[in-house]
């Protein structure tokens, strides 16, 4: 039996990890940690109500509990939010991933951590994971340090870098690109959204599934997770239309100048995803086709 916490358990990810990991109780026994109420609609696993960024709680929390595995899904990722309050953003991308990787260190856990395209400069595109980091903005930076913390640690961690994440749970406190697209669509509203921004967005299921493939392989390191073909983010949302039988005359393109963004993103980003292909035996699809999958889950 595998002890797993998920921190961050009411956020898209946890609640979908929730999902996959209970599939098999005999597999893996689990806790959710999380700020308020359990917004999973489930009752079949440990919710411990927490604020991971009281560094007594969460370490009391985890010794108590002696997890095997911790997967670290929460995460400040507002882009702006992070430019704008560095210091919440250092707290919970950083600091929170310290205090993990201590609580691992004394228990024997093996932390699984979330990562982000944004350690990019986006100049390149298709990045591997030994390409050279150079982030743009703060909240890439706080992730580039939380990276480097696990790399520096003599812990056994995996770090699953992502893109662009979609998804639908129970209780949603945040949108994301897809229901965002969708819902103004089927509003009859125009949607004007990025041309020159390149992205291969990662459906959450899969994300969920690379975490428990990283459980159940012991696999340890970095590895890529998004789908695997790059799309500007107008084609995103044109094959959201598409998808959802919805007007595509009302997505209208615009560059990223006009937005006037706090902190910069970078142009191209997208990942190689040969590691993940033969060390994780993973092999992510294409946004199309995880958009029906998608749809035939929601509709």
């Amino acid at each position: 039996m595998n002890k797993v916490v998920i921190t961050g358990s009411n956020g898209l990810l946890g609640q979908s990890l929730l999902n996959l990991l209970l599939q098999d109780k005999e597999i893996y026994e689990v806790y959710g940690f999380s700020r308020g109420e359990n917004r999973s609609g489930r009752n079949d696993f440990s919710y411990v109500s927490i604020d991971i960024t009281e560094e007594d709680n969460l370490k009391k929390a985890l010794l108590e509990i002696q997890p095997n595995f911790i997967i670290n899904t929460a995460a400040m990722t507002q882009v702006d939010d992070c430019e704008n309050n560095k210091e919440a953003c250092d707290l919970l991308n950083i600091t929170v991933v310290k205090w993990l990787s201590e609580v691992s260190s004394t228990i024997n856990a093996h932390l699984i951590h979330i990562s982000t395209d944004f350690i990019f400069d986006g100049i390149k595109g298709n990045y591997k994971e030994t390409d050279t980091p150079n982030p743009l903005s703060y909240y890439g930076l706080s992730k580039l340090k939380s990276e480097a913390l696990l790399l520096d640690s003599k812990i056994d961690y995996t770090i699953l870098r992502t893109i662009l994440v979609y998804g639908k749970v129970f209780d949603m406190s945040r949108s994301n690109i897809v229901l965002w697209v969708k819902s103004m669509l089927e509003k009859g509203k125009e949607v004007t959204i990025v041309d020159d921004q390149f992205r291969t967005p990662t459906y959450v299921e899969d994300l969920a599934l690379a975490c428990k493939i990283s459980i159940d392989k012991k696999a340890t390191g970095i590895f890529n997770i998004s789908s695997n073909e790059l799309l500007s983010v107008y084609e995103i949302a044109q094959q959201i239309a598409y998808v959802f039988n919805l007007d595509r005359s009302l997505v209208k393109p615009i560059s990223t100048s006009t937005l006037n963004q706090t902190a910069a993103r970078p142009v191209k980003t997208g990942f190689d995803l040969s590691k993940t292909n033969k060390v994780l035996e993973f092999y992510p699809k294409s946004f199309k086709e995880d958009l029906h999958r998608f749809k035939n889950i929601i509709m």
